[in-house]
């Protein structure tokens, strides 16, 4: 059996302060077939930044995903996905928890601020190529993603 790999890339906004779970959600994705690049900010205020400017007519970073840890400096995952639902601009983009935390609580707040999955970090290398790969099977081959609002720049 083959695998078509003639789709887009996939630009990936990971928002992690933790540099061995950057590095190791990086390697997860290599082993994907389609193309993704990376752009990883390391706090919410910086991601809310990236996000915002992602309409500018000059901006240089494309969005189609977002991996968001909740525990962040400055500014916490929840308010991320709360300025995310509150703008029009940006609450279609797709928005996948990824954090350490199995609270029941987070998880129903991140799925009540419009979070569009909810996954825990896995523990090691080999659970992150899955995550990897499970990542890709849903969103890069089975989920539609919504083109960009019509003001962004491709």
């Amino acid at each position: 059996m083959t695998h078509q790999t003639s789709r887009e890339p996939i630009d990936i906004l990971l928002v992690e302060d933790n540099p061995g779970d950057v590095r190791l959600a990086q390697e997860a994705f290599r082993t994907v077939d389609i193309e993704t690049t990376f752009h990883t900010v390391t706090d919410g205020e910086e991601a809310l930044t990236v996000l915002q400017e992602r309409f500018a007519s000059e901006a240089s970073v494309h969005v189609d995903l977002v991996l968001l840890d909740l525990n962040l400096p400055r500014v916490s995952g929840f308010e991320v996905l709360e300025t995310i639902q509150n703008d029009p601009e940006l609450a279609s983009l797709p928005i996948l928890v990824l954090t350490s935390s199995k609270a029941s609580e987070d998880v129903a707040r991140s799925y009540d601020l419009c979070a569009n999955a909810y996954l825990t970090k896995p523990s090691g290398p080999d659970e992150f190529a899955s995550l990897g790969a499970a990542v890709e099977a849903f969103w890069m081959d089975k989920a539609m993603l919504p083109p960009a609002p019509s003001g962004a720049s491709s």
